[in-house]
């Protein structure tokens, strides 16, 4: 079987790059595409060349690609993948808006749908100060256009696999399908265990609206006796700056060691976002740090919360102040039920090689499930990885299949 994996853009490193890589793992022979790929940061990619669309050649490409967002559904249509047998597109724009014919088996690993035409759409225009004036009818009617655009295009896929429960949720209000849940892989062999605790809280974000980095600073400027340490950058750095107590400490963007150095001797991770499925806190608890979280969203299923076997951290029912302060009390009355040894094992779940099983499940069953006569194969063992954990895998024909010839 010919193999297309197509990915929506390549321009800095994030969760879905990582779930990416882990595809390409499994498919180490498929080709690559992308609506643009400035990726310095090559390893997700396993060395693969990319094919772009024309996008990529656009003016100002490298740092105003989301503005081409109304030409990225006709852009994503102009890859042709006529040749291949299998396409898996890993998607949270209009990757999964691939053109596919009915002899071809699509699956699609949606991050989200376009939560900015959908559900949050009010928010992000005000968050864009796009809520009146003609720009503001202009973006409306884009993303109105959008929304159609991204219902009729779920029709071509096969398998629709969420990144999380929440996220399949989302899927079924927007395109009425169910779908698989399979969480995308945490890298917990780069996270050590750590048992030695220091007498600080941690949150580490990039600094946008929805991270809500300024409800937590807010939060210890009010209980200015703890300490909170902050890493991350982005658009809303000076003003959290600005609003910062002495007794928290913002520290900007910082290399991975100094970040896993914090993770490992932070107190607890404070997490105040609501997010689709949100890898950071799994990766606090790798290195044995609870986590006090924001009860919605991903955290839900990542987190389990005081009061449940082998708990790994707290929730707080609201973004205020004080519904966070009051959880922050409850995790310093009830922190000794919290043991770094459960919060490692907790994360261990959501490792890469439980990802690679589970996906490579998924996508044998839908090809089982379009009557393409084929078969899984394995063809060599992961490096460093345990015969019975995983295998790295190809999609061979079987052998009385005339399939495909």
């Amino acid at each position: 079987m010919k193999v297309a994996i197509v990915h929506d853009w390549l321009v800095e490193p994030g969760g879905a790059e990582k779930v990416l890589e882990q595809i390409i793992e499994c498919f180490p022979d498929a080709d690559l595409f992308s609506l643009v790929d400035f990726l310095e940061d090559r390893r997700p990619l396993a060395g693969k060349p990319v094919t772009t669309s024309f996008i990529q050649r656009l003016p100002f490409a490298r740092r105003r690609y989301r503005a081409y967002l109304p030409l990225m559904p006709l852009a994503i249509e102009q890859f042709d993948l006529s040749g291949y047998d299998l396409i898996i597109t890993s998607s949270y724009a209009v990757a999964k808006g691939v053109l596919v014919g009915p002899d071809q088996t699509h699956v699609s690993y949606v991050h989200s749908p376009m939560r900015y035409a959908w559900d949050l759409q009010h928010q992000y225009l005000r968050e864009a100060n796009l809520t009146r004036g003609p720009k503001s009818w202009a973006a409306r009617i884009l993303l109105h256009y959008l929304r159609g655009w991204d219902s009729h295009s779920a029709n071509s896929v096969d398998r629709l696999i969420a990144n999380s429960h929440f996220v399949s949720r989302r899927v079924m209000k927007t395109y009425r399908r169910d779908s698989a849940v399979i969480p995308p892989p945490v890298d917990v062999h780069e996270f050590e265990l750590c048992t030695r605790k220091d007498d600080f809280y941690l949150t580490a974000s990039r600094m946008v609206p929805y991270k809500r980095i300024d409800l937590i600073v807010e939060t210890f400027n009010a209980t200015p006796h703890r300490k909170l340490v902050v890493i991350g950058d982005g658009p809303d750095m000076a003003a959290i700056r600005a609003k910062a107590g002495p007794n928290v400490t913002i520290m900007g963007y910082q290399p991975f060691e100094v970040l896993k150095d914090h993770m490992q001797r932070a107190k607890a991770f404070v997490f105040a976002a609501e997010e689709d499925f949100g890898i950071v806190p799994l990766e606090a608890q790798a290195c044995g740090t609870p986590v006090i979280a924001f009860g919605k969203g991903g955290a839900l299923e990542t987190v389990v919360p005081v009061g449940e076997a082998h708990p790994t951290g707290v929730y707080f029912a609201r973004q205020t102040v004080v519904s966070m302060l009051d959880a922050i009390d409850r995790f310093e009355r009830l922190r000794e039920q919290i043991t770094p040894l459960a919060c490692r094992a907790n994360a261990e779940r959501f490792s890469a090689a439980v990802f690679r099983r589970a996906f490579m499940a998924e996508v044998t069953r839908t090809i089982a499930a379009a009557g393409q006569r084929h078969r899984i194969a394995p063809v060599e063992r992961i490096e460093h990885e345990p015969a019975s954990q995983d295998l790295r895998w190809k999609v061979e024909p079987a052998q009385n299949s005339n399939w495909g010839r």
